[in-house]
Order: C-alpha cells, then sequence, then structure tokens
C-alpha cells in the first residue's frame, strides 16, 4: 500500500524540514541606527549645549564649563561655520560635539596632519585619539653589516 504523493503536495515531514531550512537561512542585517546615551544624532544636534555637557563624560564636562581657551575657540567656530573642506589643526585636546558630526579634520601628530571624517561614535573622544603619536616598531631581518655573519649573506 505505497501512497500516492500528487504534484506539489508534500509531507508533513518535509513541510518541517522547509520550515527549519528557512529559519537557518542567514538573512541581510539591518544597520542599526547609532545612539549615544539614547539619543539619536539628529536630537543630539537639535539639542541646547547645557544639554549635551550633561551627557558627556565628567573631564569633558569639565573641560568645557571652564571654557575654551582662544585657539580652541577659533577652531571650534571656523569648523562650524564650515568654510573649508578640510580643517587643520595642532588643537588635539578638543572634545568632539554632536555639532561636529560629517566634517573632515586634519589632526597634527607631530609629522603629518592625519586627515579623517568625524563619524558619530567619535561623540565624546578627543581629536587627538584619532592621530596617533606613536607607531608599532615592525622588525624585519638584520640588514647588510648589522652582524659579523650578516657579511656573508648573499645581496640578492
Amino acid at each position: 500500500m505505497a501512497r500516492k504523493q500528487t504534484k506539489g503536495v508534500s509531507s508533513a515531514k518535509a513541510a518541517r524540514r522547509k520550515s527549519r531550512k528557512r529559519k537557518g537561512a542567514i538573512t541581510a542585517r539591518r544597520k542599526k541606527e547609532f545612539t549615544y546615551r539614547g539619543f539619536s544624532v539628529e536630537e543630539l544636534q537639535e539639542m541646547p549645549m547645557e544639554e549635551i555637557l550633561e551627557l558627556l563624560p565628567s573631564r569633558a564636562r569639565r573641560s568645557y564649563n571652564r571654557g575654551l581657551n582662544e585657539e580652541e575657540q577659533v577652531f571650534v567656530d571656523r569648523l562650524l561655520k564650515g568654510d573649508k573642506p578640510i580643517l587643520r589643526t595642532h588643537r588635539r585636546e578638543i572634545i568632539i560635539l554632536p555639532t561636529f558630526v560629517g566634517k573632515t579634520v586634519g589632526v597634527y601628530n607631530g609629522k603629518a596632519f592625519n586627515e579623517f571624517e568625524i563619524k558619530p561614535e567619535m561623540i565624546g573622544h578627543y581629536l587627538g585619539e584619532f592621530a596617533p603619536t606613536r607607531n608599532t616598531v615592525k622588525h624585519s631581518g638584520p640588514g647588510v653589516g648589522a652582524t659579523r655573519s650578516s657579511k656573508f649573506m648573499p645581496l640578492k
């Protein structure tokens, strides 16, 4: 008594297998919207400065409450005005605010200007954190004349 399967009709076992396969399939992940302490970037940019300062870490809050010095204030004003596509600075100690997001900055690291675009994830950090001053040393093999034995190394 063999069952006769009609076209398009499947068994319950096959239906379960099909649903398991669908569940196990990799689906495209939606990129999660960035929030800083529960607020989106748009909400942060619309907030007054006093409310933004309450969200920042204590060191950043203290720095802004004391006030920026003249050079830092000039940089912040020029950055917010947006007259240049890339604004270069030596001021590594400026804390990134939500109004800076989307601007491109070149920060001096002692040798050159590291240029980067300010992203929402950088809010509350210092500009200098994104322009490292020290490079990691990457050693290779010994050079010619480094040791006695290297004198006899072929130069090919």
